[in-house]
């Protein structure tokens, strides 16, 4: 039992508010519990310099943390001068996620710019991002009369905590757990990026095979609430 009384196999509160942001093309707050994400999807025409003249289109990410997101301010990566590893690392999953399931071709040559914004941070952002992604991708491409995305995409945290595997973790279980893992599948099932690691002991198969289905079941959750969020 998770310290908000949650059962292991119980996703923290989902709620999506599309349409958050009136200028962008598509957009959409998205929370997993604590944790809140703005996400908003743009299309500019044109292409980067190695698309031009293809006739396929592309789609990009963005992801930032606000200052006060973690409760504590942190510096901006901008006033840095340079983006840290892991944000680096969660845009590129966020494009190759939304990649898998949007047709470029049939794009023409524009770029869509996906950025996601973290409000505030309590574990889950980059699974967050993904799934509030997907919404204000295909929201923009309603808007815009663009080709829509082949399926849904949605994404959500596993571990194992004190021996028990739990689903969607919040900071704290974060923290603490023995195994961590992040998964992106699709609408049908089909697995995208699996990112799991052993904090402090080695897993299994048979315990990872587990993670993944409890992931699976709460990615179904989840999808369910971004289908109403396009209604």
């Amino acid at each position: 039992m998770s310290r908000e009384g949650r059962r292991p196999d119980e996703l923290r509160p989902v709620e999506l508010v599309p349409g958050f942001v009136e200028q962008a093309a598509g957009s959409v707050l998205i929370a997993f519990g604590g944790t809140r994400v703005l996400c908003t999807a743009s299309v500019d025409d044109g292409v980067p310099r190695w698309l031009a003249g293809s006739g396929r289109g592309w789609l990009t990410a963005e992801y930032g943390m606000l200052p006060a997101s973690t409760g504590r301010r942190t510096q901006r990566e901008a006033s840095a001068g340079k983006q840290k590893g892991r944000t680096v690392e969660i845009q590129r999953l966020l494009g190759r996620s939304l990649r898998t399931v949007y047709d470029l071709g049939a794009l023409g040559e524009r770029t869509v710019w996906i950025d996601c914004d973290v409000i505030q941070a309590d574990g889950g952002t980059r699974t967050a991002a993904v799934s509030g992604a997907w919404v204000a991708l295909a929201l923009a491409a309603r808007r815009e009369g663009l080709p829509e995305p082949s399926d849904l995409v949605g994404a959500v945290s596993v571990g194992i905590v004190d021996g028990e595997a739990r689903l969607d973790l919040d900071y704290e279980e974060d923290s603490s757990a023995d195994v961590d893992m992040n998964v992106v599948m699709t609408g049908d099932g089909r697995l995208i990026e699996v990112q799991a690691t052993a904090e402090r002991v080695p897993f299994d198969r048979a315990q990872l095979d587990a993670l993944v289905d409890l992931a699976a079941a709460g990615i179904e959750r989840i999808g369910e609430r971004q289908k109403e969020a396009l209604r």
